[in-house]
């Protein structure tokens, strides 16, 4: 096992863990393990008869897994929540956290593709059984479809030129290394070069894992998968995130038009007003949990 926190620092470790409001003999989900550190501290305010059901598809994160009884772990994706607490016998559980971050571990391994800092292969998968890597986005995307998501992923303000420029310049040749697309991009980025990558990037990342198609399957999973009462704890570290957290929470629909009539009942109602934001403390010590707002809901009913 590797030592605690050399995989990430936490974010909103006390905040979010606070939020579940622990029962001593529950049962609860910690649905993106990663560096382990609220999976620790769920454990630690578990009493014997308690246990932690813990999800990460990321093979990498296990190197943390501490040695416990009480933990359960699952080598998935979070959408497929229900059907592994099922599998493990716990229908409804008294709790869930998600930490909706890419780990530090992830963004500094360059082989894994994540960050513009290093050079290595243009991956950025998650689950490394899946077969759909940036790399391959950028080489059979239409220029249409990369146009799109990088307006609504990345929020890039010249994504129809950057797309364009993509399809013109991938002929005869495939784009396969981080340095290689920095290169390609050159020309085309506007402003600030990190922000702007920063920005490709992440679009990129979004696109390759589905993680806002996941992030809703999970939230309506996670809804009717906790005990009238139970909590459902959730740290995201962008808009298009917490903005379909914060609607599903309040209105069980993601966002303000909702693609649900409204018929719809919510099952979890906001415990807090406003997003849980990271103490000047903590940005001191952790300046990447400067994006990070966490959202607490409690199942109603």
């Amino acid at each position: 096992m590797g030592e605690p926190g050399f995989y990430h620092t936490t974010v909103l470790l006390h905040e979010a863990v606070d939020g579940l409001a622990i029962k001593e003999n529950g049962v609860y989900v910690d649905a993106t393990f990663g560096g382990g550190g609220h999976s620790r501290l769920i454990l630690e305010k578990l009493g014997p008869e308690g246990k932690l059901i813990a999800f990460d598809q990321d093979a990498d994160a296990w190197r943390n897994k501490p040695d416990d009884a009480r933990l359960v772990p699952v080598t998935e994706n979070f959408k497929y929540l229900r059907r592994f607490l099922r599998l493990h016998g716990h229908a409804e559980v008294d709790g869930i956290l998600a930490d909706l971050g890419v780990s530090s571990y992830q963004f500094d391994t360059a082989e894994r593709g994540f960050s513009i800092r290093f050079d290595g292969p243009l991956d950025m998968r998650m689950d490394k059984r899946s077969e759909l890597t940036a790399a391959v986005v950028l080489k059979t995307y239409s220029e249409q479809q990369l146009h799109q998501l990088f307006e609504q992923y990345g929020e890039v303000r010249n994504s129809k030129e950057l797309a364009k420029h993509i399809v013109a310049q991938r002929k005869g040749k495939t784009v396969q290394s981080i340095a290689a697309l920095k290169a390609m991009l050159g020309p085309v980025m506007r402003g600030n070069p990190n922000k702007y990558l920063a920005q490709v990037f992440q679009a990129l990342r979004i696109e390759v894992n589905d993680e806002l198609g996941v992030l809703k399957e999970f939230l309506q999973q996670a809804a009717i998968s906790l005990k009238p009462g139970g909590r459902l704890s959730v740290i995201s570290f962008h808009s298009l995130e917490d903005r379909i957290v914060k609607h599903y929470i309040k209105r069980g629909r993601w966002d303000e038009a909702g693609e649900y009539d409204g018929a719809i009942t919510p099952l979890l109602k906001p415990v807090n007003a406003k997003p849980i934001e990271p103490g000047e403390e903590e940005l001191k010590k952790n300046p990447r949990s400067r994006s990070a707002r966490l959202r607490v809901g409690e199942r109603v009913g």
